[in-house]
C-alpha cells in the first residue's frame, strides 16, 4: 500500500496533501514531507526579501494596549501564508503575553519564529527563555539564553542573557562585564559589585566612561579623582573631564583636562570653564589659558573664538590686534569680528576707522551673518524713521547673499511689506512668494501666506478654523543604529529598543547628528517632550561637513518635523479644541510654547501643567466652570482649564487671536496699553511695536509653532507647500 501511494505522491503532491490516513495513523508521505519543506524554505526566502517599509497592518497597531489589539494580531498571526506581516504579528501576540506573565502562550508563538524573522533571533531567543522561566523550566530557560550567548557573542543582546543568566550563576556577570561593559545591564552588574566591593577603580572608570552624560554619575567621577588620581591615565582624564562638563560642573572639568591629553578643545575648556564659574585668581588664569592655545594650535577652530573672548578681556588697543588677527586668520569669523571692532573703535571716537571696517564688512563679507546682521539694523531704523525706500533697498541683499541666516525670512518679508507701500506689488509678490518657497518652516512664510491669500487662517480667523488633522499610524525608520533596533523602535518595543540603542552608541564620545535625532525620537516615545524637541534643535549646532550634510537631509525628512512639532496628548487637544470651539493647532501651539508638552512642569513663577496655568488663574476658571476637583498637573484638567482661559481671552478681543494670545502671555492691562499707545491697523507692525521682547518672541513663536503644525498634519496645506518648494510632501 505504502510503495503504491509512493509511486502515486506526485498527485498529493500538487494537491498539498502531506500525508495520509492509515487505520488513525497519519503516515507522512516521504517526497510529499520533502516537497513541504522545500516549499515552506521557498515561502521563507520570500518574505526574507520583503521590504520591510511597505505598508504594514501590525505597525499600526504598535502603539495600541495588547487588550484592543489582540483580535487583530491574532487574524495576522493564524495566517497560512508565511510573511513578515505574519511574523510581526506573532512576536507583538509573544511579548503581550510574556507581560502577563503568561509563559506557555508565549513559547508558543515564538515557537520556529527564529526560522522566519531572522531580525530579531536574538530577542526571540531571549524572550524564549523568559517563557520557559515563566513556566518553570529554567534549566530550559538557562539553555535558551546559553544557545544565544554561544550564537550571537558579539550581539549586544547577548549582554541581557548573561545578566540573565548570572542571576543564577554569578561567573556569566563577570562575562558580560569583560565583553559588554557599555551595556545598561552590565551596568547594572557593575553598580552591584561596586556596592559590594567598593575598592574597585575599574569598574568605576567602565562607570565613568560608559554612564557619562548624567549628573548621577558625578559622584563615580569624585572618587576616582580623590581616591585613585595616581592610576588613572590621559584618557581617564578625558572621559572624566567630558563627563563633568557635559554635567556643568566646569571647576571640576577645568582640573581634570589640565591632566587629559592637550586638544584645542581641551585648552580651550580649560580658560572657558574658569571664565563661566571664576574664582579670585581666575581672570588672569582664563587670559593666559586663551593665550596657551594661540601658541599651541593657531590654526584651530577653537583658537578664532579664543581670539574673540581675549579681546572681550582686553584694553581697547589690545582688543583690536584680538579682532585683526581673527580677520587675517579665520575668514569664516571675520564677518563677526569686523562688526565687534567697528563697536570698539566707535566707542573710542576713531569714527572713520569704524565707518572703514563696515564698509569692508559688506564689501569684502557679504555673505557672512554678521553682514546680514548689520544690513538689517540699518534696515529696520530707517523703518522706524518712515524711509521705506531705505529699509526696503538695505534689506533686499540679505535674501540673495545670506539665505541661510536666521534673518533671511524676516528681512523678505519685510522686503514684500515695504515693496507694498512703495507700490511695487510684483516686486512685494515676489518677495512673499520667496519666504514660502525658501523658508516655509518660518513663522514669516505663514504671514507671507497671509499676503499672498492662502487659506491659513489670518489673526481674526484662526481661531474659528478647524482644520482636519492627519497624524502618521506608523513610525518611521530612525536614521541611526543597527537593523535590530530600527524594528524593535518600530514595533513599540520600547524599553528593548532603548536599552539596545543605549548600547550602541554608549562607546561614542560624541553623536552625530542622525545618532543624536534617533536618540531624540526615544526621547519623545518616552514623554520626555521638552527634552526632545530642544534636543532637535540643538542638532544645528554640530560643527563639521558631515553634521551639516546630515541636518541638511533630516530637514528634508518629515520625520525631521514631526519631532519637532510633536502631537502628544492629541485626543486631550482635540476634544477641547472642539468644546471651546477653538482651533486645534492654535491649542497645540500654544502648549508647546509654553510647556513642551511636560505635564509636570513649573516655571519659576509658579504657573504649572501643559498650559502653564496660575494656580490663581486656575482657582478662578474652575469657580467659573464650577470644577471642584482638579489638578493643574493632569493634562486633562489643565487643558480644561487653560482652552477655558483662552477662548475668554479671544471672546476679550472680538476673536482676535494676536490680541488674546499676547494677554495670555503679558496679561490683559498690558495688552490694553499697547492697544491705545500702537493704534496701527497693520498686526505685523503692531508686533514690532511690542515693548516686550519676551512677549513679542511668545507672538512669533506661538504663531510659527501654528503655521508649522497646520503644514505638517494639515494634508491641504502640506500638498500646496510640496507643490511650491517641491520638497517631499509632509503629510504622506
Amino acid at each position: 500500500m505504502l510503495k503504491s501511494l509512493k509511486q502515486k505522491n506526485f498527485l498529493f503532491a500538487g494537491l498539498g496533501i502531506l500525508g495520509i490516513t492509515i487505520v488513525g495513523t497519519i503516515l507522512l508521505v516521504p517526497k510529499t514531507v520533502e516537497w513541504f519543506e522545500q516549499r515552506q524554505q521557498t515561502q521563507i526566502e520570500e518574505a526574507l526579501k520583503e521590504d520591510p517599509n511597505k505598508p504594514s497592518i501590525v505597525l499600526t497597531l504598535a502603539e495600541i494596549s495588547s487588550e484592543q489589539r489582540q483580535q487583530k494580531l491574532q487574524e495576522i498571526a493564524e495566517s497560512d501564508t508565511l510573511s513578515l506581516e505574519r511574523s510581526r504579528g506573532r512576536y507583538l501576540l509573544a511579548i503581550d503575553l510574556l507581560r502577563k506573565y503568561e509563559g506557555g502562550p508565549a513559547l508558543r508563538k515564538l515557537e520556529g519564529l527564529d526560522k522566519e524573522y531572522p531580525v530579531l533571533i536574538p530577542y526571540i531567543l531571549l524572550k524564549r527563555g523568559r517563557g520557559y522561566e515563566l513556566t518553570n523550566e529554567i534549566d530550559k530557560a538557562q539553555k535558551t539564553w546559553k544557545i544565544l550567548v554561544k550564537t550571537y557573542p558579539d550581539v549586544l543582546v547577548a549582554a541581557e542573557a548573561l545578566y540573565k543568566l548570572g542571576e543564577y550563576d554569578p561567573q556569566y556577570w563577570e562575562q558580560a562585564i569583560e565583553k559588554f561593559p557599555q551595556h545598561p545591564s552590565t551596568q547594572k552588574i557593575i553598580r552591584k559589585r561596586f556596592q559590594e566591593n567598593p575598592e574597585q577603580p575599574q569598574l568605576l572608570i567602565l562607570l565613568a566612561k560608559y554612564d557619562a552624560n548624567t549628573s548621577k554619575t558625578n559622584p563615580i567621577r569624585d572618587r576616582l579623582v580623590q581616591d585613585y588620581s595616581s592610576q588613572l591615565t590621559p584618557e581617564n582624564w578625558q572621559v572624566i573631564a567630558d563627563g563633568y562638563w557635559t554635567t556643568n560642573e566646569y571647576n571640576k572639568a577645568v582640573q581634570a583636562y589640565k591632566k587629559a591629553p592637550a586638544t584645542p578643545q581641551n585648552l580651550y575648556r580649560i580658560a572657558r570653564g574658569q571664565q563661566i564659574q571664576p574664582n579670585s585668581d581666575s581672570k588672569n588664569e582664563v587670559k593666559t589659558g586663551y593665550q596657551s592655545l594661540l601658541l599651541e594650535f593657531p590654526t584651530a577652530p577653537e583658537t578664532a573664538t579664543a581670539l574673540k573672548r581675549l579681546a572681550k578681556l582686553s584694553q581697547s588697543e589690545t582688543a583690536i590686534g584680538y579682532f585683526d588677527q581673527v580677520i587675517k586668520q579665520f575668514p569664516n569669523e571675520a564677518g563677526d569680528a569686523l562688526v565687534e571692532k567697528a563697536k570698539l573703535l566707535d566707542e573710542i571716537g576713531r569714527k572713520a576707522e569704524a565707518a572703514k571696517s563696515r564698509e569692508t564688512l559688506l564689501v569684502q563679507y557679504p555673505k557672512a551673518d554678521a553682514t546680514a546682521k548689520y544690513r538689517w539694523s540699518v534696515a529696520q531704523t530707517a523703518a522706524e524713521r518712515g524711509d521705506v525706500l531705505k529699509a526696503w533697498t538695505w534689506a533686499q541683499p540679505i535674501i540673495s547673499n545670506n539665505p541661510n541666516s536666521s534673518l533671511a525670512p524676516k528681512a523678505a518679508f519685510w522686503v514684500g511689506k515695504w515693496a507694498q507701500q512703495l507700490g511695487r506689488s510684483q516686486d512685494a509678490r515676489a518677495a512673499f512668494e520667496h519666504v514660502v518657497s525658501h523658508h516655509p518652516q518660518s513663522y514669516y512664510a505663514w504671514r507671507s501666506a497671509v499676503q499672498l491669500g492662502w487659506n491659513v487662517g489670518n489673526f481674526n480667523t484662526i481661531r474659528q478654523i478647524l482644520p482636519t488633522v492627519t497624524k502618521p499610524d506608523i513610525r518611521s525608520v530612525p536614521p541611526a543604529g543597527s537593523d535590530m533596533f530600527k524594528e524593535l523602535y518600530r514595533l513599540g518595543q520600547d524599553e528593548d529598543a532603548i536599552t539596545l540603542f543605549k548600547a550602541e552608541m554608549n562607546d561614542r564620545s560624541q553623536l552625530s547628528v542622525d545618532e543624536s535625532f534617533t536618540d531624540t525620537l526615544l526621547k519623545l516615545v518616552q514623554g520626555k517632550n521638552l527634552q526632545g524637541i530642544n534636543q532637535v534643535w540643538s542638532l544645528q549646532n554640530k560643527d563639521g561637513p558631515e553634521s551639516k550634510k546630515q541636518l541638511q537631509n533630516l530637514r528634508e525628512t518629515p520625520e525631521y518635523w514631526y519631532a519637532l512639532f510633536p502631537f502628544p496628548f492629541y485626543q486631550t487637544i482635540i476634544d477641547w479644541s472642539h468644546k471651546r470651539k477653538i482651533n486645534p493647532l492654535l491649542i497645540a501651539s500654544l502648549i508647546r510654547q509654553e510647556s513642551r508638552f511636560e505635564p509636570e512642569i513649573t516655571s519659576p513663577v509658579g504657573a504649572k501643567g501643559l498650559m502653564q496655568v496660575m494656580p490663581t488663574t486656575g482657582e478662578w476658571v474652575a469657580n467659573k466652570i464650577a470644577l471642584k476637583k482638579y489638578s493643574l498637573n493632569n493634562p486633562n484638567d489643565n487643558v480644561n482649564l487653560g482652552t477655558w482661559y483662552l477662548n475668554y481671552t479671544h471672546e476679550t478681543y472680538s476673536n482676535n487671536s494676536l490680541l488674546a494670545v499676547a494677554s495670555y502671555n503679558a496679561g490683559p492691562g498690558n495688552v490694553s496699553k499697547w492697544r491705545r499707545i500702537y493704534q496701527v491697523s497693520d498686526p505685523d507692525i503692531f508686533v514690532e511695536k511690542i515693548p516686550f521682547q519676551e512677549t513679542k518672541s511668545y507672538i512669533e513663536s506661538v504663531f510659527g509653532n501654528y503655521w508649522n503644525y497646520l503644514r505638517i498634519y494639515n494634508t491641504e496645506i502640506a500638498k500646496l507647500l510640496a507643490h511650491k518648494t517641491q520638497r517631499k510632501f509632509l503629510g504622506k
